[in-house]
């Protein structure tokens, strides 16, 4: 879920379908639009050689989209075992039933709601099948219940709509809060200082490979963007709407409605630290 057009990321050109590292495999959905860019990006991951696979955000309720990520793993001579949601969002978790149909596998989610089958997902938890390791990290914001992915091996991170490989993200207020994204962010960039991590597999558009680059652009992003909006409530712009009319001017009107939900967040939290 995207508010901006641009990126400096260095994405790899390619990378939206196909094998982005080597444990992980992009299939892309066909809902395109302002808000998912080229669609959303489903993810299989597994272990070289394993007969096994993990698919993190089946995507739209589908069934050509949902065959498609179930063909591919069997191509690769894979069983899906297990399917994980960053978040609850339509674009990313609604096929995740009729995917666990096709499967026989269960759903994992930090929302119970979501969740299929007896366990859930939480911060710390350690997701190992096949041999593969994922680490879970909490990353609220965007929503409350976003997560990511760390693939260790792979020194990548899977990131949902925390981090784009285009644009940057809504802070989707109500239930997204920018103080706990900026937390979010920061978590990742330790990621990418302590743990290595150099790429970032996102949820909508291409791979990034300067991971840290991405985030560090990410949180420049979002204290520019507050000083703007601070601005503009300093001149007299009182509403989300005449506060997105002044600073996001020059973005797509198609946008303007996601970004008033960001703005909604970017008052709050300047409100609640006492700034305007």
């Amino acid at each position: 879920m995207t508010e901006a057009a641009a990126l400096p990321g260095r994405p790899r050109d390619g990378a939206l379908t196909g094998q982005a590292t080597p444990r992980a495999h992009c299939v892309l959905a066909p809902n395109p639009s302002p808000m998912t860019l080229d669609g959303t990006n489903t993810w299989i991951v597994a272990e070289p050689d394993s007969g096994l696979a993990v698919v993190i955000d089946p995507g739209p309720l589908d069934e050509g989209h949902l065959r498609a990520v179930l063909d591919t793993a069997e191509r690769a001579g894979q069983r899906v075992a297990l399917t994980l949601l960053t978040h609850g969002h339509p674009d990313h978790a609604d096929g995740a039933a009729r995917f666990a149909e096709l499967t026989g596998s269960p759903v994992r989610a930090l929302d119970p709601a979501l969740r299929l089958g007896d366990e859930g997902l939480a911060a710390g938890d350690v997701i190992t099948t096949g041999g593969l390791e994922l680490r879970v990290v909490p990353t609220p914001g965007h929503t409350a219940d976003s997560l990511c992915f760390h693939l260790p091996a792979d020194r990548a991170v899977l990131t949902g709509d925390t981090v784009l490989g285009r644009g940057t993200t809504v802070v989707a207020h109500p239930d997204g809060r920018l103080g706990d994204y900026l937390d979010s962010l920061r978590r990742l960039r330790s990621l990418t200082v302590d743990d290595g991590v150099a790429t970032v597999l996102p949820g909508h558009g291409p791979v990034l490979n300067d991971a840290q680059g991405a985030v560090e652009f990410y949180l420049a992003h979002r204290a520019n963007r507050l000083a703007q909006v601070e601005t503009a409530v300093e001149a007299g712009h009182r509403t989300a709407a005449e506060v997105v009319a002044s600073v996001y001017a020059d973005v797509d009107r198609a946008l303007w409605p996601a970004a008033e939900l960001s703005v909604r967040a970017q008052l709050e939290y300047l409100g609640e630290h006492g700034l305007i």
